[in-house]
């Protein structure tokens, strides 16, 4: 009788918190669909846009020009790293979490994550603890595997992002039949990163799945020693755009204040001038760095007016709905003393295809305590360009294709397209482009050394 009663009351109290975290999400959509139907066009002037005062982006090199004080220590103990854990695997064939996706020698993005914190940890004998933004897709997945980090030296706190309706696009009306999530998965979705505020001096905030942010030294001493009255609140690293990089969101000035204009905001007419290098030289790397007295400050004064990104999707069935969202760069207009740090291309390594995965695991780079470092032996700082074709989009695939990863410490460019293999031992150099076109198969051989070279027709290795 004792236990059932227990069981009882600890299956009220459950109800009780679903119930809360229930009405806390639908509180949250209910504000985010009520501004949505309120904006009427886009939410940027393009007549009151222009490039931001010159001292408000710093470049790097002279923020680490300054130097490190004695006690590292001190400034790291007062850092939370969070990584926003929400996403799925599925653009890669993957099911489950993203950050559960192996990239290099077997570790995965939460281990190369967990490693990189407690090698700091442990070199300056700090207790800097990793907070991971989950959604409800990746939460229990990534709560089951945190086990294997117990005896690691870093303390691992998770909490979940909202879960919101998908609304249809013709209608506006939810989706979704009910509260639950069972059978109608598709009906709901984790409403971007924006709403990391509404959880209560320092986070580091990054995406899990970008392998060059790592906790920096010289921009974290750089937060932390201004003085009290131009204390900087707010800094979001960015770094040069390139032809690869032209939807990526970026700084301007607006009302004279530092903001974050992203393309869904952008009128259609200006789109083209939005995707200019020349024009909108820097992009948002979302890596950043939060007072958090200052978040609760703005938070508590509900003054953080985020945009609404307007995010269309076309479900399995056919249906085309819109998902309401919020970008947690976007929140740098509400701080005081915000400022842009132009970081080097290395702090910007998102593996988002099995394209830039190829990069991540090949000798372009060395693996150090978790991180990431362009290998000494590449003679030029860029990474080359890669492109795979659609037999490698599946990470299960993609592995079956190479016997191991080839030599690219020379590799410009890569194309490859259609059923193509790599044998052991290959080595790419120059611009190396492979088409094997349908029907066709090209089996590269086991020590090939291809220089500027252009494949295609058909070359099958058999076994004897």
């Amino acid at each position: 009788v004792k236990l059932k009663n227990i069981i009882k009351t600890s299956l009220e109290l459950l109800d009780f918190v679903v119930l809360q975290i229930s009405k806390k999400d639908f509180d949250g959509f209910k504000k985010l669909f009520h501004r949505f139907l309120q904006v009427k066009g886009p939410s940027i002037d393009w007549a009151k846009i222009s490039r931001p005062p010159e001292d408000s982006i710093q470049p790097y090199e002279r923020i680490r020009a300054k130097g490190l004080p004695e006690d590292i220590a001190a400034a790291l103990n007062r850092l939370v790293v969070v990584k926003l854990n929400g996403g799925l695997g599925t653009s890669m064939g993957c099911k489950g979490p993203k950050s559960l996706i192996s990239v290099r020698n077997e570790n995965t993005f939460l281990d190369l994550t967990v490693k990189q914190i407690e090698h700091l940890n442990k070199t300056y004998d700090t207790n800097v603890p990793l907070v991971l933004m989950n959604s409800f897709n990746t939460d229990e997945d990534t709560k089951k595997i945190l086990q294997k980090y117990t005896h690691h030296r870093v303390q691992i706190h998770t909490f979940n992002q909202s879960r919101y309706p998908r609304i249809n696009k013709e209608s506006l009306l939810p989706i979704a039949k009910s509260m639950g999530a069972d059978g109608e998965g598709e009906a709901w979705y984790p409403p971007g990163h924006g709403d990391i505020y509404a959880r209560k001096e320092y986070i580091f905030v990054s995406n899990i799945d970008n392998l060059g942010a790592t906790v920096d030294l010289f921009i974290l001493q750089h937060l932390m020693s201004q003085p009290q009255d131009k204390r900087c609140e707010f800094i979001m690293e960015v770094t040069d755009k390139t032809r690869a990089d032209v939807k990526g969101g970026t700084l301007i000035e607006y009302e004279e204040r530092l903001r974050l204009l992203e393309i869904a905001q952008v009128p259609k007419a200006h789109v083209d001038e939005f995707k200019s290098v020349t024009k909108f030289k820097i992009f948002n790397t979302n890596n950043l760095w939060i007072s958090l007295p200052a978040i609760k400050r703005v938070h508590d004064a509900n003054a953080l007016d985020l945009e609404i990104i307007v995010n269309p999707k076309t479900l399995d069935g056919g249906l085309n709905v819109i998902q309401l969202e919020t970008a947690v760069g976007a929140a740098i207009k509400s701080f005081k003393n915000a400022l842009g740090v132009n970081v080097p291309r290395s702090r910007f390594l998102p593996v988002k295809t099995t394209s830039d995965l190829l990069l991540v695991m090949s000798n372009l780079y060395s693996l150090d305590a978790g991180s990431l470092t362009m290998s000494k032996k590449r003679e030029f700082p860029t990474t080359p360009h890669v492109k795979l074709g659609s037999s490698f989009t599946k990470v299960q695939e993609y592995l079956r294709r190479f016997e191991n990863i080839p030599d690219m410490l020379e590799l410009d460019h890569l194309t490859v397209s259609g059923d193509v293999t790599f044998g052991k031992n290959v080595s790419l150099k120059g611009t190396v482009i492979i088409i094997a076109n349908h029907g066709d198969r090209i089996d590269i051989p086991a020590g090939a050394m291809l220089e500027n070279k252009i494949v295609s027709g058909n070359l099958r290795i058999l076994d004897h």
